[in-house]
């Protein structure tokens, strides 16, 4: 998550007055609008009105063709959640009927630890310790709730048999881009040949984050505790062990400005006791996160190749995909048991 720029100056707070009185929201002046950062993709706005705070989230002025799209599967997984245990931000409204699409939200009462730590988290090693256990425990929160509740939401039928072919195919489209000489990434055609051999024989649809790190979690202010999962906008229904794989995958990077936290091996024993999920496959799906998260950014590399993006940014990537593809290596070697 990333601070951005965001000109509230764009956002028609007459027109959002208005609907809000037709959702039966308490009524009165907007006041104190403050741009909320942790994002580039979409708008985050807090405010005050009636006596309430919300915040809004809408696309940029500048939209990405699927912006819309997007922001209507995150209003309905958050609307699908409430009531249930999953630590994510409350849905207030949604307008996914216009364009742009947006919804309130309810703020989040805590903090995202890529910013730094607050006390007493910084000072407390048994807090830190635990963040990392609660983030495992929201996870397996999620994984505990009925997809039937999202009907018609993502493709879960041969949902593991497709990661491999699609990913793949992914990565051949880079070849699409001038001055992208194709991936020099040792490993990968081995790392695929080994996904494809060990693919576990069934899974459990759930709903997925889809992009489930440290970076994408707030903590409580007084504690270890999740106090909300943010940025839906991967959600779909698949198998959640994927995201637990993706946790595993990213543990050293998007965890490492928190010290003291447990030991991979620690955090998939503690997701098995909150589960009844079969883990006796969880290395293949820490090797398919590594595996993807590898070919997804080795786009951005290509894309710097082409003149397309900034050269340190997809030097840095590359190399962070070399990293992945080592880290899936451990993994197929047991690095897990």
């Amino acid at each position: 998550m990333t601070s951005t720029h965001i000109d509230v100056g764009t956002i028609d707070f007459d027109a959002l007055g208005v609907w809000m009185n037709a959702q039966g929201l308490p009524e009165g002046p907007i006041t104190d609008v403050t741009p909320v950062p942790g994002g580039t993709q979409n708008v985050m706005v807090r405010f005050n009105r009636g006596g309430r705070s919300y915040v809004l989230r809408r696309p940029p002025v500048h939209a990405r063709s699927k912006s819309n799209e997007v922001l209507r599967r995150e209003a309905r997984v958050l609307r699908a959640l409430r009531g249930t245990q999953v630590p994510a931000p409350a849905l207030v409204a949604a307008q996914t009927l216009c364009d742009p699409v947006y919804y309130l939200m309810e703020p989040v009462d805590g903090f995202n630890p890529s910013t730094g730590l607050p006390e007493p988290h910084a000072s407390d090693p048994a807090i830190r310790h635990r963040m990392g256990l609660e983030a495992a425990a929201a996870l397996a929160e999620l994984g505990r709730v009925d997809p039937a509740v999202l009907p018609g939401f993502g493709r879960p039928d041969g949902f593991l048999e497709r990661q491999v072919p699609r990913w793949l195919k992914e990565l051949d489209s880079y070849g699409e881009l001038d001055g992208y000489p194709g991936p020099d990434i040792p490993g990968l055609h081995e790392t695929a040949g080994w996904l494809t051999s060990h693919l576990p024989h069934a899974f459990t649809p759930g709903i997925m984050h889809g992009d489930y790190h440290f970076a994408n979690l707030m903590f409580a202010w007084d504690g270890p505790r999740v106090a909300a999962i943010v940025d839906w906008e991967m959600c779909t229904i698949g198998d959640p062990l994927l995201d637990l794989g993706w946790l595993l995958a990213t543990w050293p990077t998007s965890a490492g400005h928190v010290p003291g936290l447990p030991a991979p091996q620690e955090i998939v024993a503690y997701y098995a006791e909150l589960s009844d999920r079969d883990m006796s496959a969880i290395e293949w799906y820490a090797v398919m996160a590594c595996f993807k998260l590898g070919i997804v950014l080795e786009g951005t590399h290509a894309r710097a190749c082409a003149g397309k993006a900034p050269k340190d940014i997809g030097d840095l990537l590359h190399a962070t995909t070399l990293g992945l593809f080592e880290r899936a290596r451990e993994f197929m070697d047991g690095g897990l048991t």
